[in-house]
């Protein structure tokens, strides 16, 4: 069964944003490994909507720095998420599981990056 990518948070301002050198380059990592559909293209500036369960994300050619941006992704199960992603080609033996606190929340989480530089969190609540 597959994990529920239920929320989508950016790490700057906008997650239908997000900077890639080359959207066409960039595409097959998020449709392959994560599971990702395209929604829409436009020309210019090059950019796709890509969509998965209950989140959007956007990859755009807009100048910005995709080394110091990203997404956490709020998941239904955080172990699922990493066996789906790696079954489905992810190259990486281990999820480096770790716990987060943000505010008052606890996260069980693991970091993607994107061959395109962009940094990913995925994350699950866990109970105290």
């Amino acid at each position: 069964m597959a994990a529920i990518f239920k929320s989508a948070w950016p790490y700057a301002k906008d997650a239908l944003n997000l900077p890639v050198k080359s959207v066409d380059d960039a595409l097959p990592f998020y449709q392959t490994f994560m599971g990702f559909t395209v929604v829409s293209r436009l020309d210019n500036p090059p950019r796709a909507v890509l969509s998965r369960d209950e989140i959007q994300i956007g990859l755009s050619e807009n100048g910005g720095d995709p080394m110091q941006e990203g997404c956490f992704f709020e998941v239904d199960d955080v172990e699922e998420a990493f066996a789906e992603l790696k079954s489905r080609g992810l190259p990486k033996d281990e999820a480096g599981f770790r716990i987060d606190k943000h505010g008052e929340t606890m996260w069980k989480v693991f970091f993607v990056v994107a061959p395109d530089g962009l940094c990913y969190c995925l994350g699950q609540r866990q109970k105290i």
